[in-house]
């Protein structure tokens, strides 16, 4: 099981990692921070925890301040990882933030997971009302349309072995946090063939 509490800790000590990150895209204010936030509920979840269920609708967004989560989706029963998300990062359901309605991708905690989570309604609000979180949101949602694209390209153009060395480049430590089963799902390559590059390295 998981602890929840809607008690908010000071930002400024227990969501360095979010705040780095949120900074990262955009220069928001300790203002526009303290605001968002002040929305958070913490969880603490155990790895191996699904967060968002394919065909569930789950209209929360969630900031990652330690751990990592995997997203996938099935098909004919075979799970295939779609995406990591580590420290900084968040984590939704698609369809779920865009369209109000249950989609397909699972995520699920790969580590013990500290997480917080702020309403889809409530988020919508901020980015009403508040220029520097709008603005956030924008370039973080454009960053990550990139990102998927790239991703997309690498994998018609790009050997096995290089795209193994891009995610490399992206997430140094993915080897040491992540099933390597998961990163040959990820790469679209069977697990011998991850095996075989990461001998030849």
């Amino acid at each position: 099981m998981f602890r929840e509490s809607s008690v908010n800790p000071h930002p400024a000590v227990l969501m360095q990692n979010i705040i780095r990150s949120i900074r990262s895209y955009y220069p928001v204010s300790d203002a526009s921070i303290q605001q968002l936030t002040q929305h958070f509920t913490v969880h603490r979840f155990p790895a191996k925890h699904l967060i968002i269920r394919g065909g569930v609708i789950d209209r929360n967004v969630y900031f990652i301040e330690q751990g990592l989560t995997r997203s996938y989706c099935l098909a004919d029963g075979v799970e295939h990882t779609t995406w990591f998300s580590k420290e900084g990062d968040i984590t939704f359901g698609l369809l779920c933030l865009y369209h109000n309605t249950a989609g397909f991708e699972f995520v699920e905690t790969v580590e013990p997971t500290l997480a917080y989570s702020i309403p889809i309604g409530t988020l919508n609000s901020l980015y009403a009302t508040n220029i520097e979180l709008a603005n956030w949101s924008r370039v973080i949602h454009q960053e990550c349309l990139l990102t998927l694209q790239c991703v997309r390209i690498d994998n018609l153009t790009m050997t096995a072995r290089d795209r193994y060395n891009v995610l490399l480049k992206t997430f140094p430590d993915i080897c040491q946090r992540v099933n390597l089963g998961y990163i040959a799902s990820f790469l679209g390559i069977s697990l011998s063939t991850l095996s075989r590059i990461r001998a030849e390295r």
